[in-house]
């Protein structure tokens, strides 16, 4: 199968989240298991770093419609060596930004071009894939694109669509006016996007496409809630015949504790002494004394809907069990300011770290005891995997693709500690749980080994988009 994956962000080249981890791990799993698949993003000048750009071969430009002009659009490609082919749609006006690559006011704008870039460049590079995978509302327009303009071109006519939803918070709402003079979308076909008296990418894109998929099982039955959905549970309700969730995975190559540069020792399941020295080390990087206690570990957007307000009313209260706590993190001043303070409260208990550090995420990954997640909504969740592939036992609410990912060690097989209810009582338990299992370290150890043995690679889950992708091709 030839197989076109649109993304906004993928790994290696700018990422925000986890979308860039799934667009950099699931066509790689495709290639590997026997099938063509490249990815399409747009060409950010300021997060793709000149050492990788020297690589890219331009391709071809030509122009793309937007509204009631025109735009310039060139396209440059990229061999990775594990043999995904990359496609970059380049427009400077659009993606050579000062910062990010996100929250401008002419978002609507710059990915209303890419989605309509995208299907230009198939006419124009002569390439026909059989499936288009389309990602969040950023690609939401590539099915409603094809749906109005491309559907009948003798050489796309046997394309198929799928639509991913990495989180259905964010669905690209904007108002009416848009609708022609940026969006070209005829007035009389206003019903495709139309939601709530606004335009919605999301939901045009859950209209038009062949396939609908979420990241998680769960994650594909909460949003059918209100509670969950963001008001789309109507149309999603009305389009369940063509909806299924698939649990993401985890590039095991990149998070592999046998192998990872960024360690102060390697350890395996079989061989655990290297993770003790890697908690030494990340208390040492933190300025807390060594010891026994066990470390608790959080890596995470300091944002409410992470259960960051269950985390603060109870968090004196962990302290007090005799946990140390390694927090890395950006977001609300609210979080900022209270993990600043306990630092200060607790200096041989707490560490915060502000901001992102992808090599102290890994150390934080390995050298913690457990690992705390407990969102009040986790459409997948990467942390809690790759926490497991470290040893590293998680501690997580049952919602979304935490409930899918992590058995609790009240089960059989247990993999970690789950708490049910969005509760600070409930969360506080299962920390007090996991506190008291550290204590017995015979059993302890044969959790982390069970953790350790949890398979979250993606050739798991690329079976799963493989099993979809070839359903959709018997149609033709």
């Amino acid at each position: 199968m030839k197989i076109l994956y649109a993304a906004s962000e993928a790994q290696p080249f700018a990422s925000s989240g986890g979308l860039a981890d799934v667009a950099g791990s699931l066509p790689k799993a495709l290639v590997k298991a026997g099938h063509e698949c490249s990815v399409v993003m747009p060409y950010y000048k300021n997060t793709i770093k000149p050492e990788q750009q020297k690589d890219f071969k331009f391709l071809k430009n030509f122009n793309v419609p937007v509204g009631w002009r025109t735009q310039y659009c060139g396209v440059f490609t990229y061999e990775s060596p594990e043999g995904v082919i990359y496609y970059f749609i380049d427009n400077e006006y659009y993606f050579k930004r000062d910062f990010g690559v996100y929250g401008y006011y002419d978002d609507a704008e710059r990915f209303a071009f890419f989605s309509r870039a995208v299907l230009e460049m198939l006419w124009h590079i002569d390439y026909t894939p059989d499936i288009i995978n389309s990602n969040d509302w950023q690609c939401a327009l590539i099915p409603v694109y094809y749906r109005i303009y491309y559907k009948y071109n003798h050489n796309l006519r046997n394309v198929r669509n799928v639509f991913t939803i990495h989180n259905i918070a964010y669905q690209g709402q904007y108002g009416l006016n848009l609708l022609e003079e940026i969006l070209s979308i005829p007035r009389h076909m206003a019903n495709i996007v139309e939601y709530d008296r606004d335009v919605n990418f999301m939901k045009g894109a859950i209209e038009t496409a062949d396939k609908v998929t979420t990241v998680s099982p769960t994650y594909a039955t909460e949003i059918l809630d209100p509670w969950f959905a963001h008001g789309l549970d109507r149309i999603l309700r009305s389009k369940q015949y063509k909806t299924c969730g698939f649990l993401n995975g985890i590039d095991t190559d990149m998070y592999n504790p046998s192998t990872d540069k960024d360690l102060a020792a390697n350890f395996r399941v079989n061989s655990k002494a290297g993770k003790k020295t890697c908690k030494t080390a990340l208390l040492g990087e933190a300025g807390l004394p060594d010891g026994d206690e066990p470390v608790i570990g959080m890596i995470t957007r300091l944002v409410e809907h992470k259960g960051l307000d269950l985390v603060k009313s109870v968090f004196d209260r962990i302290i007090g069990l005799g946990y140390k706590a390694v927090i890395l993190g950006s977001g609300d001043s609210v979080y900022e300011n209270f993990f600043n303070e306990m630092k200060y409260r607790y200096p041989e208990n707490v560490a915060f770290f502000c901001g992102f550090i992808p090599q102290l995420a890994k150390k934080i990954y390995a050298g913690s005891d457990m690992f705390l997640m407990p969102s009040k909504t986790e459409p997948c969740g990467l942390a809690q995997m790759i926490s497991l592939r470290y040893g590293t036992v998680p501690i997580v609410r049952a919602t979304g693709g935490l409930k899918d990912s992590i058995i609790d060690c009240g089960d059989s097989g247990g993999t970690g500690f789950t708490f049910l209810n969005y509760d600070a009582e409930d969360m506080f338990s299962a920390v007090h749980r996991a506190y008291d299992a550290y204590g017995d370290r015979k059993t302890w150890n044969a959790l982390v080994s069970r953790a350790m043995k949890a398979d979250f690679s993606w050739s798991v889950s690329a079976k799963l988009y493989i099993g979809l992708y070839e359903e959709l091709m018997s149609w033709n």
